[in-house]
């Protein structure tokens, strides 16, 4: 069933934070034709997480209302190194670093987007062909006062922070990727949104249309704080095993998954506010969890694997079982033994002793199934015990003599 332009705008704006220009867009709609809806990735890392699939959800959204997502993955902006929210100048990729990404990203977003509807491009196909004067010549259309209303170089201009010139080049050449491919609608994190800005000016001044801006919020990793980042470790990656996906999304807020449901799931509204008036009404937020869990571990594996992923995790969590195959990790100690805060770090449950110290006084850490509240525990040498540290790490620990 063809939807009329409303309904579109409602849909496409589901969880957006901002659509610029809302008026331009509708117009495109309107039009009748496919748009061409561009998002650009840089393969600064090997794996896709849940983080990127905001904007892929986005992207199936529009392919679902008939239109053409243009998947581009930013070969030749990664070895320049993408400056937004930095506060130092970022060191590229090497070429082979970044083929290498780029490979694994192709085998990944078809676990969301339509293949039949989507275009996957690189933008070394128009940039390496690129000589020093259609460089310049591209340089000349921005100025550099403009260049400084972005927050980060501002702050950087101002505190006397270096800026490498190359750092210019970046949304400059993000924004000719727009000229290049025609885009009608180029969606970005709100962390892009100069970036996206900047393609906008750039088709104007190559005298193309500018294209729609459609800007998604970043979505927050499992530390419900920070945004979800592989260098943070709070990220939920798209091609972990089933029974890891689904153990990390059960490890989040009962808050944050509103947000997650907001973002991530395919849900029509009217259900998640059902949802959200069960957890109102009393209902254990966990059930409600679970619905998420099931409906993610699902897009990214099967039914089947969601299922057997949440019979574990009832398994170990909720009716105390250890899992079965606990990763055995020996650490070396004095003869006197090791304070517990130590033991935990060396045995990598904890980033540092002091969050070995906070997880104690939270009541978050077990030794062999008994739950510890004496910071000042030694742990003897020669001895094993299988540690936990929250729900979902756990090792046995050997403590052997230095």
């Amino acid at each position: 069933m063809t939807r009329s332009v409303n309904e579109q705008l409602q849909e496409l704006g589901r969880g957006a934070e901002e659509i610029l220009l809302e008026s331009e867009l509708k117009e495109r709609l309107a039009a009748g034709r496919p748009l061409r809806v561009k998002a650009g990735f840089d393969p600064t890392a090997p794996d896709l997480h849940l983080g990127h699939t905001v904007l892929l959800n986005k992207m199936r959204q529009f392919q679902d209302l008939g239109h053409e997502a243009i998947f581009l993955i930013g070969d030749f902006t990664g070895m320049i190194g993408d400056p937004s929210g930095k506060t130092a100048t970022r060191p590229p990729l090497t070429p082979e670093q970044v083929q290498e990404n780029a490979r694994t990203y192709e085998a990944q977003v078809y676990k969301i987007l339509d293949p039949q509807r989507t275009r996957l491009e690189f933008n070394s196909r128009w940039m390496a062909s690129m000589d020093a004067a259609g460089l310049i010549q591209l340089a000349a259309k921005h100025t550099v006062a403009r260049m400084l209303e972005r927050d980060d170089f501002r702050r950087r201009y101002e505190s006397e922070r270096p800026i490498a010139i190359h750092e210019f080049l970046y949304p400059l050449v993000q924004g000719y990727d727009s000229v290049a491919l025609k885009a009608d609608v180029e969606l970005g994190g709100t962390d892009q949104k100069f970036n996206l800005l900047v393609g906008r000016q750039l088709q104007q001044a190559y005298g193309q249309p500018p294209q729609a801006v459609l800007t998604m919020p970043l979505l927050e990793g499992l530390d419900g704080v920070n945004k979800m980042s592989k260098s943070l470790n709070n990220y939920v990656g798209i091609t972990e095993p089933p029974a890891e996906m689904f153990g990390k999304l059960m490890s989040i807020s009962d808050e944050l998954m509103w947000r997650y449901f907001q973002l991530l799931s395919f849900r029509p509204v009217g259900d998640i506010e059902a949802l959200r008036a069960r957890a109102q009404g009393g209902e254990n937020p966990r059930d409600i969890k679970y619905l998420l869990a099931e409906e993610i571990v699902t897009r990214f594996h099967d039914a089947a694997a969601a299922a057997l992923a949440k019979q574990e995790f009832i398994a170990r969590f909720q009716d105390g079982a250890l899992p079965q195959d606990i990763p055995a990790i020996a650490i070396g100690a004095p003869a006197e033994g090791l304070g517990v805060a130590h033991a935990l770090k060396s045995a990598g449950l904890v980033a540092s002793t002091s969050e070995a110290l906070r997880m104690i006084a939270q009541g978050a850490v077990r030794i062999d199934g008994q739950r510890i509240e004496d910071r000042k525990l030694m742990i003897k040498t020669g001895s094993e015990a299988v540690f936990q540290v929250g729900k979902r790490r756990i090792a046995r620990v050997s403590v052997t003599a230095i």
